[in-house]
């Protein structure tokens, strides 16, 4: 079977080479939206390489395919040597502890979520827009997000920092991480890291994610104020936390040289995460549909 020996080099692809490419490419950012697409893209399809090519390799004493594979492990068909058995064994271990890393990081996250708003509703007062105000110095804006409702948070310092449009865009850049439910795509990233704590790429993976949806708030908040203003903004309450090359990347992108990625190039990156998360599903199914074709023919 040539299915494990293609899902390991996809395997092997997905979590090495490609996402360090892809960490160091500097076209996301022109991009934010197709290149987040792509970096989930990579992450399912990695995850689903992985544990695919040992299954399907474990399973070969027992069917020509994955579905007959299970279907003969059931039925107790076939018999399978050591190493078959290791790659099943292999297999059930890696899915239940990236899903139970994903439950974990869910729940820490809603415990951890539930705590500051409780702590928010005594520290802080009412603000505009159903804003809660901090009595704090410091600039500080974020949104505190939840299942059925969710809050922005500023501080008394970032009232005092910026004019009325810049707490516009503030305001709109935090509405836009609530809207996007880009927590949750953190949450994700944050499990896969949590799940693989040795793996560099899985760091690099959060930082890069975590980036993008800062770009992608940002442009949210460009549809209601000029670039020029939420330039301005950024770097204002970014003295206050010191530079960074965050930072420094979300301001030179609203440059009047910065120009957005042109839609056929898009295309092209979203058509890409596409086939990524095809090729698995393909390798993995494809044979068993083609089984059932034959015998309905």
């Amino acid at each position: 079977m040539l299915a494990p020996l293609l899902l390991g080099a996809l395997a092997v692809l997905l979590a090495w080479p490609v996402p360090l490419l892809l960490a160091g490419a500097r076209w996301t950012r022109r991009s934010p939206a197709a290149a987040l697409v792509l970096w989930q893209a990579i992450a399912i399809a990695g995850g689903l390489s992985m544990i695919g090519a040992l299954l399907t390799f474990g399973l070969q004493p027992y069917g020509d395919h994955l579905v007959a594979g299970i279907l003969g492990l059931v039925r107790g068909q076939g018999e399978a040597d050591f190493w078959h058995v290791f790659a099943i064994a292999g297999a059930v271990l890696l899915t239940g502890h990236l899903l139970l890393n994903l439950v974990l990081t869910v729940v820490t996250a809603e415990r951890d979520r539930r705590r500051h708003a409780q702590l928010l509703m005594l520290l802080s007062t009412p603000g505009a827009d159903g804003s809660r105000v901090l009595d704090s110095p410091a600039p500080v804006a974020y949104c505190l997000p939840g299942a059925l409702s969710s809050v922005t948070v500023v501080s008394a310092g970032l009232i005092d920092l910026l004019d009325e449009p810049g707490m516009l865009a503030v305001i709109e850049h935090e509405k836009a991480h609530v809207r996007q439910r880009h927590d949750v795509v953190l949450v994700a990233f944050r499990a896969w890291y949590m799940s693989l704590p040795w793996f560099p790429i899985a760091y690099r993976a959060q930082h890069e994610v975590g980036l993008l949806v800062e770009l992608l708030a940002d442009d949210h908040a460009r549809r209601a104020v000029d670039d020029a203003v939420l330039a301005e903004t950024i770097t204002r309450v970014g003295e206050g936390h010191g530079a960074s090359d965050a930072l420094a990347t979300r301001v030179e992108r609203l440059g009047p040289d910065a120009r957005p990625l042109p839609h056929p190039v898009e295309a092209l990156v979203v058509a890409a995460a596409v086939s990524l998360l095809a090729v698995p599903t393909l390798l993995l199914l494809a044979p068993a549909v083609a089984d059932l074709a034959a015998l309905s023919a």
